[in-house]
């Protein structure tokens, strides 16, 4: 372990149990990763967001939307911390108080860090996430760890959402990086005169997922759950054992088996709980006992 400018960095490798296990199913995973922050079960859930760093008001807004929006219901976003449409996403998860994680073509030292001007951005992810690369100290970027490095921003997602991108963009790499991961990829129209959109719009011709909203990418990711678990905030549950069996239902479905067992509750008040709150159309039981807030 050491320090960059107060926060502690440590190195994991492959056979650690931090190591992402989404990013060991590439075919070429970094043998190391040089993280500061952490890396928490919560991003096994997570989209990458990534466009042009000669970004639009258009791109800007669109980024803002899709990450704030997908932050907020506990999916982790994760880009590579790139000056424009990537910063973006990463400034909006930080606002909406979820989490991101960014990755480096460089390595984490200050000297090393780019771009620069993002220093104090990275700073703030690392609290609220990880700032990850497999470059030791001093590893300055080049036309070659960049391109490398979106391989691990692809690698960590279950699926890739271009912004804005022209046709020779990096982001472009990184949505072949994601296809050739068996990632999906994600596209979001632009206008047909526009330069940045040229690469985005190619994407949609050649099958990625048109998206106007989060909504397209949840449901072609079967996380539209996720979209019913904000609803748990909006109901107040009307007894101890409703706050308790809510409480356990996560962003994917529960076994009442399950619930029994962290709620500590008996198994028939569990069931009954569980009865009343399908009554109310609280939560929905998917078969065999799987449940999930509706």
């Amino acid at each position: 372990m050491s320090r960059v400018e107060g926060l502690i960095t440590r190195k994991i490798v492959l056979q650690d149990k931090e190591y992402p296990v989404i990013l060991k199913e590439i075919h070429d995973p970094p043998k190391e990763l040089y993280i500061k922050g952490e890396i928490t079960s919560q991003d096994k859930v997570a989209i990458a967001i990534v466009g042009t760093r000669k970004f639009t008001q258009y791109g800007k807004q669109v980024a803002y939307d899709i990450s704030g929006n997908l932050a907020k219901l506990g999916i982790t976003i994760v880009s590579g911390l790139a000056r424009g449409i990537d910063a973006f996403a990463h400034e909006a998860a930080l606002e909406s108080g979820g989490r991101t994680i960014a990755v480096l073509g460089s390595g984490l030292d200050r000297e090393s860090f780019f771009p620069a001007s993002n220093w104090s951005l990275s700073e703030k992810i690392a609290k609220q996430g990880a700032v990850i690369t497999e470059y030791s100290f001093g590893t300055r970027g080049t036309n070659f760890t960049f391109p490398q490095r979106n391989r691990i921003v692809s690698g960590l997602s279950l699926g890739v959402v271009v912004i804005e991108a022209p046709e020779e963009s990096g982001a472009l790499i990184t949505a072949s990086l994601a296809l050739e991961q068996n990632r999906e990829v994600f596209a979001v129209p632009g206008n047909i005169y526009e330069n940045n959109s040229q690469g985005t719009n190619k994407l949609i011709k050649m099958g990625a997922k048109l998206v106007t909203g989060i909504e397209d990418i949840l449901e072609e990711l079967n996380l539209t759950h996720l979209l019913s678990a904000e609803k748990k905030i909006n109901y107040q549950p009307e007894n101890k054992e409703e706050e308790i069996v809510l409480s356990l239902l996560s962003i994917k479905p529960v076994h009442i088996d399950e619930i029994i067992k962290q709620s500590k509750m008996p198994a028939s008040s569990v069931n009954s709980t569980l009865m009343i709150l399908e009554l109310k159309r609280v939560v929905k039981n998917l078969g065999k006992n799987n449940f999930i807030i509706i």
